[in-house]
C-alpha cells in the first residue's frame, strides 16, 4: 500500500488553497467549488487505479477551473445587443423600462404579492394589474399570467375542454421553440376543426363546422409569416357577428400585443375589442414593452372561468414579473412610451442613429465606416418589415468575421454582432446611449487583440 500512486495526490485544503481555486471560489462560492474539487480527485484516483500518470496539483486545478467554468458559464447575464433586432427572442425580448427595473428589485424580497395593507389579511395576487389592464385597454374584465402560450393554453382548457375549437387552417402557427398551435390545442384537451385553406378562408367555412359540440371559434394572428396575393380572411367584425348569432364565444389571439396606432399588418388590442370580441389574448413582452407575460382581456363571465380555473394556479404569474407588469401598465396609462426601451429603439430615425455610428466609427478608426442598412422588429412581429439604420461596419482583418464575433462573445459583458461577407455589423438601434463608450472599449479591445 506504500507504493499505492494515489496517495501522492493532494489533500483538499492543499488544492483548495491553489490560487486558480481561491479565485473561483470567490467568485463562485467555496461549497459548489468543493464539490467540484472532490469529484476531480475521485477521478484522478480512477485514473491512477487504471494506470494513468499522476496528475499535478495545477493539473487538477486546471480541471477544477474547468468543470466550474462549465457549470456557470451559461447562466443568464447581460448582454450588449448590436443586431438591430429590438425584440431579440433569444436575448429575452423586450428590455424592460427602468421603472420595471426598480419595482422588481423592490419585489424581490418580501413584498405585497398576496397581502392586504389595509386590512391586514391576504390579498389577491394580481389585482393591481388586472385593475390597471382594465382602465388601460377598457376591457370588462382581465387577467395576467406567465406567458401568452400559457393564456391560450388556459383558456382553450377552461372553456373548451372535450369539445371543438374551430380555426383557419391558415392560422396554425408555430411560434418559438417549435411550439404549434394544434400542439396547445392537443394539450387543452380540445379538439381542433380547421376550416379553409391556407390561403384562403370564408365566412361559410366557419358557419359549416359549427355544431353543437362547438366551444370556440378562434382567430390567430400569424404575427411570425405574412401570406400575400391570393388570400382571403373574413373579417373579425362577421366573425363577431356569427360568435352572437351562434352563442359560441370568439377568441382572438393577437399576438404582439399592439394596444393601438398602425404599425404593419398588427392587429390592435383596439380594434379587437372595438369588434367586441369575447375574449383577446395577447404577449407582455413584445410590443406591449413589458415582462414575458399572457394577458386576457374580455368578457367579465369567461375571464372569471379562467381565473377560477385548476390551470389558473399552474400558469399564475411570479410576484417579480407582476411588479414590473405594473410598472409597464403605469406608463403606458400615463402616455409615457418613451420610458419603454423598445419604443425608444422602434422610434429611432436614421438622422438620430448617424451622430452616434459616427462617434463608434472615428473611435474605431481605419477599421470603421458607416452604411445604410436595416434592423428588424424581431420576436414574431410584423415579418417583411424593416428598420432603416445606419450601421458601423467594421473590417476584422486579420481574423475572420466568425472568429472576431465569436471573441466579442466572450467580452465582459458579451456583445452579440452579426457577421456578413468579411464584415463585423453594428447596429446601435438596440444598444442604449450610454452603452457606447463600453462598447467602443469592448470592440477596440478586439480589434488589438487581432492586429
Amino acid at each position: 500500500m506504500n507504493g499505492d500512486p494515489r496517495r501522492a495526490l493532494p489533500k483538499m485544503d492543499v488544492v483548495l488553497a491553489h490560487p486558480w481555486i481561491t479565485e473561483q471560489m470567490h467568485a463562485c462560492g467555496r461549497p459548489l467549488v468543493t464539490e467540484v474539487a472532490r469529484r476531480a480527485l475521485d477521478l484522478a484516483r480512477e485514473g491512477l487505479a487504471e494506470g494513468q500518470p499522476l496528475p499535478s496539483l495545477d493539473d487538477i486545478a486546471q480541471t477544477v477551473t474547468t468543470s466550474v467554468t462549465a457549470l456557470t458559464s451559461g447562466r443568464v447575464r447581460a448582454v450588449i445587443n448590436t443586431t438591430g433586432v429590438v425584440l431579440h427572442t433569444n436575448l429575452g425580448r423586450a428590455p424592460l423600462s427602468d421603472a420595471a427595473r426598480e419595482a422588481v428589485t423592490a419585489a424581490a424580497g418580501y413584498s405585497t404579492v398576496e397581502f392586504d395593507l389595509q386590512t391586514g389579511g391576504r390579498g389577491k395576487r394580481g389585482t393591481t394589474a388586472n385593475l390597471l389592464l382594465r382602465e388601460l385597454t377598457g376591457a370588462p374584465a382581465c387577467l395576467a399570467v406567465n406567458n401568452a402560450a400559457a393564456a391560450l393554453l388556459l383558456a382553450l382548457n377552461a372553456l373548451a375542454r372535450d369539445r371543438e375549437v374551430v380555426v383557419s387552417r391558415g392560422e396554425l402557427v408555430e411560434i418559438g421553440g417549435e411550439f404549434r398551435i394544434p400542439a396547445i390545442m392537443e394539450a387543452a384537451g380540445v379538439k381542433l376543426v380547421e376550416v379553409g385553406s391556407t390561403n384562403r378562408t370564408h365566412l361559410s367555412d366557419y358557419i359549416d363546422a359549427i355544431s353543437e359540440r362547438t366551444a370556440l371559434l378562434m382567430v390567430v394572428h400569424p404575427s411570425n409569416y405574412r401570406i400575400e396575393g391570393f388570400t382571403a380572411q373574413p373579417p373579425l367584425t362577421d366573425l363577431v357577428d356569427l360568435a352572437r348569432k351562434t352563442g359560441v364565444p370568439l377568441l382572438h389571439d393577437i399576438g404582439s400585443g399592439l394596444l393601438r396606432g398602425q404599425m404593419g399588418d398588427e392587429p390592435t388590442l383596439e380594434d379587437s375589442l372595438r369588434a367586441e370580441v369575447d375574449l383577446a389574448v395577447f404577449s407582455g413582452d413584445k410590443l406591449f414593452g413589458g415582462p414575458q407575460a399572457g394577458l386576457i382581456v374580455g368578457r367579465s363571465d369567461l375571464v372569471q372561468r379562467l381565473a377560477r380555473h385548476p390551470v389558473a394556479r399552474a400558469v399564475r404569474i411570479d410576484k417579480l414579473t407582476l411588479a414590473a407588469l405594473e410598472a409597464t401598465l403605469l406608463s403606458h396609462l400615463s402616455g409615457r412610451l418613451e420610458e419603454l426601451p423598445i419604443w425608444r429603439m422602434l422610434n429611432l430615425s436614421p438622422q438620430d442613429l448617424r451622430i452616434r455610428a459616427e462617434q463608434l466609427a472615428d473611435g474605431l478608426g481605419r477599421a470603421a465606416s458607416l452604411r445604410e442598412g436595416a434592423g428588424v422588429v424581431g420576436g414574431g412581429s410584423l415579418p417583411g418589415e424593416h428598420l432603416p439604420s445606419v450601421l458601423v461596419e467594421i473590417d476584422p482583418q486579420p481574423m475572420s468575421e466568425t472568429a472576431f464575433v465569436a471573441g466579442l462573445r466572450t467580452a465582459d459583458p458579451p456583445v452579440i454582432a452579426r457577421a456578413e461577407k468579411g464584415r463585423v455589423l453594428v447596429d446601435l438601434r438596440t444598444v442604449p446611449p450610454e452603452e457606447d463608450a463600453r462598447l467602443l472599449r469592448i470592440l477596440r479591445d478586439a480589434l488589438a487583440t487581432d492586429a
